[in-house]
């Protein structure tokens, strides 16, 4: 379905960017990967994905390297913005440093990598943009302030781009996954556990209570599907959308 379509996907060296990376090999695209893990030391993961897989390494926080991963790149079909950080804090205790790391690369490096894809992608007639932003882009939360403003901030660059490339085959799309079992969130969990006196059981349940009503986590696979489907024809009227899929949180 994407053969000869050429993508790059950020945050790729574990969780979600690796689902989407893998989901769009399915699919015969060639895809580059990003992120912040040394080239040499992620080598046997980009062989275990295969041929098509290439990989850069890039600090999204920084503009030069942003510079450097794109022109490495190249002309590009399907851009995935998924590279993201996050620092938990209350607004008055968050270090600036936090908050500009937040905003620098789960903000500012989009409209980087952006602004150094869609010339080439109007020039071909095609392009598929896809920004990974969160239940968090939908609803507020706590102790997380850097984190729900970029991600609500990256659905308006989203709604943005898409007005502007709306009388071309160009489409930009939100994602915007509930909790997906991610090392940081398995560790949450664990450490609770452990504090006590809570029973597993009883740590999940309180987990749940104020997100997901499915009471189960988010697959990174499913959302990665997903990813993929928007980069098919059946999406090519699917655009300045932000698109839950949070097992019903943003209904309560």
């Amino acid at each position: 379905m994407l053969a000869g379509k050429r993508a790059l996907v950020t945050g790729a060296a574990g969780g979600l960017g690796r689902a989407i990376t893998a989901a769009l090999l399915a699919q015969g695209a060639t895809v580059v990967m990003t992120d912040l893990v040394v080239a040499e030391a992620f080598e046997p993961d980009r062989r275990a994905l295969g041929e098509g897989a290439g990989y850069v390494h890039a600090d999204l926080a920084n503009a030069k390297d942003i510079d450097a991963l794109m022109a490495a790149a190249g002309p590009l079909d399907i851009l995935v913005n998924n590279a993201v950080t996050r620092h938990f804090s209350l607004v008055e205790t968050l270090h600036p440093s936090d908050w500009d790391a937040d905003i620098a690369v789960n903000l500012t490096a989009c409209f980087h990598t952006i602004r150094h894809a869609l010339p080439g992608m109007k020039q071909r007639g095609w392009g598929r943009i896809i920004n990974v932003s969160s239940i968090y882009g939908l609803v507020g939360g706590t102790g997380r302030a850097g984190y729900v403003t970029t991600k609500h901030a990256l659905i308006g660059l989203t709604k943005a781009v898409a007005l502007e490339c709306a009388e071309t085959p160009i489409t930009c799309n939100a994602l915007c996954p509930g909790s997906t079992l991610t090392p940081a969130i398995a560790d949450r969990i664990e450490a609770q556990v452990k504090r006590g006196p809570d029973p597993r059981e009883v740590v999940l349940d309180k987990f749940w209570a104020e997100r997901q009503p499915t009471r189960r986590f988010i697959e990174p696979e499913k959302v990665a599907a997903l990813a993929a489907f928007l980069c098919t024809p059946a999406g090519d009227d699917i655009t300045g959308a932000a698109l839950p899929m949070d097992g019903a949180w943003s209904a309560m």
